[in-house]
């Protein structure tokens, strides 16, 4: 890797930089007898009684809503029941994990470069208008939709597909790879405590997070309530500490959806959907704004939120969202699953392998018995 300096955008200069979009990425010519080429990442000024402290008016860096206020955790004290608890038959398996996340997409050729050379991820398939990536195992599926419309505004879908890397090194060569070759992307970054986070828009405007988790053990949590915040990331220090020059020539690496977060019409019925219907036990929420759900001890597979859908109804076809994948570990799993969606009154179809259903909003889920290896 060639020298490569990266440096964060003071006040000054922003000022100087106010013709460059919020959250491009931008070089600067080398400064003679300097270390090369600066690589600014521009994100939006905030007041100066923020800095150095928790920024969480939004959870998601850079998608404007109404969160959290400053310094206000996500520890699931806001709202919770009193009183309420699910029985452990109810409880979806511990070893559950979130699958591939299928896109409708116009341009399945700009959507299929971003992923691969951008994001760092392999065509495991491509048959006719559908393209398979991953890393080993699928992780994103695109369909080719030409006929849909993007959704409406205000409508429920997809927040932002999670991929999870193994290591800050292979994060650091993903977001250094995404954010040199697709630099109007970049939407933000975050340290949420359980996981350092850097966010993207995909070429079609689907949300992109990919993170890096902490090690288990140094979580917090309140009984079953998990401790996450939003702090500041500087995504120009994490290269900079990161990056390696192996890293960046070898952008493939390792790579799982960790987490789905989707945009919900209300949280109580995603509660009830999610976690008293499917068996997600609640790890943290956020009274009428968010919820975080999770399967053995995770910090969350899947998270709702109305930050920018509050009041949503049904969801007409539309580009994005397909569908959203869940792997149980045996047959019986599934079988129980099953038992629970009957009881709760939703309409399933089953194929002999994949159990599929809609959640109040119609955002698809597809669940199966996860595949031997996987």
């Amino acid at each position: 890797m060639a020298d490569l300096w990266l440096g964060y955008l003071d006040s000054n200069q922003e000022q100087k930089n106010q013709n460059l979009p919020c959250c491009q990425l931008h070089h600067t010519p080398p400064v003679p007898g300097g270390p090369g080429p600066t690589v600014y990442f521009s994100v939006p000024e905030r007041p100066s009684e923020e800095v150095g402290r928790s920024v969480t008016e939004s959870l998601t860096p850079g998608r404007p809503s109404a969160t959290p206020g400053v310094d206000e955790k996500i520890d699931g004290t806001v709202g919770e029941e009193e009183g309420w608890a699910m029985s452990p038959e109810d409880v979806i398996s511990a070893g559950t994990n979130v699958g591939a996340v299928t896109l409708k997409v116009a341009d399945l050729d700009a959507m299929t470069a971003f992923y691969r050379d951008g994001v760092g991820l392999a065509v495991l398939s491509h048959k006719g208008d559908r393209v398979i990536l991953g890393s080993g195992t699928p992780s994103v599926v695109l369909e080719h939709s030409p006929l849909l419309k993007h959704a409406p505004e205000g409508a429920a879908g997809l927040f932002h597909t999670a991929l999870l890397f193994e290591t800050q090194a292979a994060l650091a060569a993903a977001l250094h790879s995404v954010a040199t070759k697709y630099p109007r992307a970049f939407t933000g970054s975050a340290d949420h405590l359980v996981s350092e986070a850097l966010y993207f828009d995909d070429p079609e405007g689907n949300g992109v997070e990919l993170y890096w988790d902490r090690p288990r053990s140094t979580w917090r949590w309140d009984g079953s309530r998990v401790t996450m915040d939003t702090k500041y990331l500087d995504p120009n220090v994490f290269l900079h500490t990161h990056l390696s020059d192996v890293a960046s020539a070898q952008v493939l690496s390792p790579t799982t959806v960790g987490h789905v977060h989707l945009k919900v019409g209300d949280i109580p019925s995603a509660r009830k959907f999610y976690s008293d219907i499917l068996g997600f036990e609640v790890t943290a929420e956020f009274g009428s704004q968010a919820l975080f759900v999770a399967a053995g001890g995770y910090h969350h597979h899947l998270g709702m939120n109305t930050w920018q859908s509050r009041g949503a109804r049904d969801r007409s076809p539309a580009l994005g969202l397909g569908e959203v994948a869940i792997q149980l570990p045996t047959p019986d799993d599934l079988g129980a699953l099953r038992e629970r969606l009957a009881a709760g009154q939703i309409s399933t179809r089953y194929d002999g392998r994949t159990l599929t259903f809609d959640d109040p909003w119609r955002n698809e889920i597809a669940v199966a018995v996860a595949e031997s290896g996987t």
